[in-house]
């Protein structure tokens, strides 16, 4: 409130300690020139995050039709990183490098390469309802597919294809403890891979939810222990899962309960029409639990690999029944507390919330008022409604506040956020957004505990709100300060890349990522890479059966130098490169390019990634880093040289440039001489310090201290070439020396400048 205050006052001109006079001049000059308000200027208060500073939460958007997530702060709204997940992504080298070619090739339909994923809802891992910072979930709606991406590197681990649907919009959502991830289908389609009339619709064609089974010590989905429960030829979408009192309960809604098949090429109304006919639609509730205890005991049949519950077995069982709920809803929200859910109907004004003890009341009594076509029991509106709120034209979808009964509501047709008490079934507040909203999301708002304090509003349209940039226009994430009583707009968020269809939220402080691998490793597989390299014992093999030969590169990377630098191959061979970035410093990354090959790797500290290639055409092809990584960032470069096919070197010998004389030698030595001097003086600053006290610093003492090591070799073998009379030589190993010693000297500032902003004292 201290700042909030502070800004205001300058702002307008109050008088707030010496030199206010001044600034509120010159505020009031960039105010009048900016045509701002003093509105404008706490909003910018409130979203301004400074340099260096860090935001109080990180939001994990879809990103559409990239196929990948995008991952911001707030409420600074500054993009961080795009994650690749379901389509290649240059910068990461992801689709580039074999390890991330491995993980995307899971993805893969029918043997066929997917390039093009549709990724709609991310969702965080749990413990006991709570986000625990682990694991991010997201699906492809167009392929139905899941991606596990850890939340250790911000890397995507794994993917796994639903081998019952063709395709699905209502995913990923996880169970309270992340025992399940769920999955619905959305267009209904036969389970079999096979062809089936549209005739046949309500016979073959099949909804249904799987039912993933996530191993959390290993941190990937285990298909043998999934299932999938099959659900009418309903058009399922969204889901969620029962918390605290209805744990152990899933419920995912539906439209299209018409099973209406439309057709204008054969006469027939299109699906629009056929698809909005009732007043309701079906809100299915499923006991996840006892369907996974039908699972194991066997009650499953095997379809494509793996076993489906049948809609008899369930309701048997007493597992699944429905209950009606406004047409056309897109969501399903439990309460914070697991009492309540509320469903909103894009084609009906109000939002619904639902009492599950008021319909498990009647479930465990089966007090039914009817069955559908397909025998699931219905539980009657009446017995199963808590209250109906008339929030606003196309309501979608609801976020939970940190307020007791308190939510906010996106309403798409008014362009609008309501904010309503859904125990009194009171509307609170209405604000207006720019444009059709469609989900929304507040912080941490799907958890048990809500943070409140900010909403985002993620908007299909932006029409106005940016400069022109062509037809396809920016998504616009708009934040919203719900901290009062009355929300308040603080931000536009131009995103352009996909279709960003929904976020999470998270608390920063929630995430633990590393900032270097381990030496030597598979950041795919979170294991130590066979292909790991060491300085010192880079090496280059070549194999032959008969004509099919290999080149095999163990290679590695640091500042500033790529090793080998050079390679050789002959046409037609295989080439493979595996490069292991030897640094230890922080966002130290370097970058492997080479011309002609479409080969483009990404090498964090301590990582192994490979590239696997042909060398089909004979020429000369330079590589290089790709990352900014040092001032000789230009001169970490190498050749590719690609013989003719049973070509003989011919003889001689490269010829320097330029020749060194003991003049330039000693000359080079004093500099290496001079440099160390500022080495022992920024060691000194930090030895007496309490250095080790901050982690990053006593990181990049190691890393200073291993290329002093590196420096100390080039010195013993300059002076021996120098003591021999080989003043060339001498000249450019001093030369090499030098350069670890800018590292060492580059690193070492840059721990001292931490210690110095970080308060480091002097150690007695």
């Amino acid at each position: 409130m201290l700042n909030k205050t502070l800004t205001m006052a300058v702002a307008i001109g109050v008088s707030v300690g010496a030199g206010s006079s001044a600034w509120s001049s010159a505020l009031d000059d960039v105010m009048k020139k900016r045509g701002l308000t003093q509105k404008d200027l706490l909003a910018a208060a409130k979203t301004y995050t400074p340099t260096g500073g860090r935001d109080e939460y990180l939001a994990f958007s879809s990103g559409g039709q990239s196929g990948q997530v995008i991952v911001y702060g707030v409420p600074s709204m500054r993009i961080l990183k795009y994650i690749g997940v379901f389509t290649p992504e240059p910068w990461q080298g992801y689709g580039f490098d074999d390890e991330s070619k491995a993980v995307l090739a899971q993805g893969n339909i029918n043997g066929k390469e997917i390039k093009f994923g549709d990724t709609h809802h991310p969702a965080f891992s749990e413990t006991n309802g709570e986000y625990n910072g682990k694991f991010l979930f997201i699906n492809d709606k167009a392929n139905p597919r899941i991606a596990v991406i850890d939340l250790h590197d911000f890397e995507t681990k794994q993917i796994v294809v639903n081998p019952h649907f063709n395709n699905e919009h209502g995913g990923a959502f996880v169970t309270p403890n992340t025992d399940y991830i769920l999955e619905a289908a959305q267009y209904p389609a036969p389970y079999e891979n096979e062809f089936v009339p549209l005739e046949q619709f309500n016979d073959r064609y099949r909804g249904g939810v799987t039912y993933w089974s996530f191993d959390k010590e290993k941190g990937r989905i285990d298909p043998s222990q999934s299932f999938t429960v099959e659900m009418p030829p309903y058009s399922q979408d969204l889901s969620d899962a029962g918390k605290f009192v209805s744990d152990g309960w899933s419920f995912t809604n539906s439209f299209c309960s018409e099973r209406y098949v439309g057709g204008i090429e054969k006469g027939r109304p299109p699906y629009e029409a056929g698809c909005s006919q009732k007043d309701t639609d079906f809100l299915h509730v499923v006991n996840w639990k006892k369907a996974a205890e039908l699972f194991k005991a066997g009650k499953g049949k095997p379809v494509n690999g793996m076993d489906v519950l049948s809609m008899d077995t369930m309701v048997e069982n007493k597992a699944m029944f429905l209950i009606p709920e406004p047409k056309s809803p897109h969501g399903i929200d439990v309460s914070p507390d697991g009492k309540y859910m509320i469903v909103s109907g894009k084609l009906d004004s109000h939002a619904y919330v639902y009492s599950f003890d008021k319909m498990m009341t009647a479930h465990d009594a089966e007090k039914y008022e009817a069955h559908d076509p397909y025998g699931i029991p219905i539980v009657s509106l009446k017995d199963a409604l808590h209250k109906q709120v008339a929030v606003g034209l196309g309501p979608l979808h609801t976020q939970y506040d940190s307020k007791p009964c308190t939510v906010f509501t996106s309403i798409y047709v008014d362009s609008q956020v309501t904010k309503w008490n859904y125990c009194t079934g009171k509307v609170l507040d209405k604000l207006s957004i720019h444009y059709n909203i469609g989900h929304l999301v507040a912080m941490e708002g799907d958890s048990a505990s809500p943070d409140g304090k900010y909403l985002i509003s993620l908007n299909k349209l932006a029409i106005d709100r940016f400069n022109p940039v062509g037809p396809l226009h920016p998504q616009n994430h708009q934040l919203i300060d719900i901290s009062g009583d009355k929300m308040e707009l603080l931000y536009d968020m131009p995103l352009p890349l996909g279709e960003p269809h929904y976020v999470v939220a998270i608390k920063a402080d929630k995430l633990k990522p590393a900032i270097r691998y381990k030496s030597g490793w598979n950041s795919r597989t979170d294991t130590r890479s066979k292909f790991k390299a060491r300085a010192g014992r880079e090496k280059t093999v070549r194999t032959c059966d008969g004509d099919n030969c290999t080149v095999e590169v163990f290679g590695t990377v640091i500042r500033s130098h790529i090793t080998p630098e050079t390679i050789e191959a002959e046409v037609g061979d295989k080439v493979i490169v595996h490069l292991t970035n030897l640094e230890r410093a922080e966002d130290e990354t370097h970058g492997f390019a080479i011309n002609g090959t479409n080969v483009n790797l990404s090498i964090e500290p301590g990582k192994t990634a490979s590239a696997t290639f042909i060398a089909d055409i004979e020429g000369v092809f330079p590589y290089y880093c790709t990352e900014f990584c040092s001032a000789l960032h230009l001169e970490m470069e190498g050749y590719l040289l690609v013989k003719p096919k049973g070509y003989k070197d011919v003889e001689g010998k490269i010829v320097d440039g330029t020749t060194y004389s003991k003049t330039d030698y000693d000359k080079q030595v004093g500099t290496n001489h001079a440099t160390q001097d500022v080495i022992d003086s920024v060691v000194k600053f930090i030895t007496e310090r309490n250095y080790t006290d901050f982690a990053p610093v006593k990181e990049l003492v190691d890393d200073a201290v291993a290329q002093l090591g590196f420096a100390s070799k080039w010195q013993k073998d300059s002076e021996a070439s120098a003591k021999s009379g080989d003043y060339q030589n001498a000249t450019l190993q001093a030369g090499q020396w030098w350069q670890y010693q800018v590292k060492a000297a580059d690193i070492g500032l840059r721990a001292k400048t931490y210690l110095e902003e970080h308060g480091a004292v002097v150690v007695k």
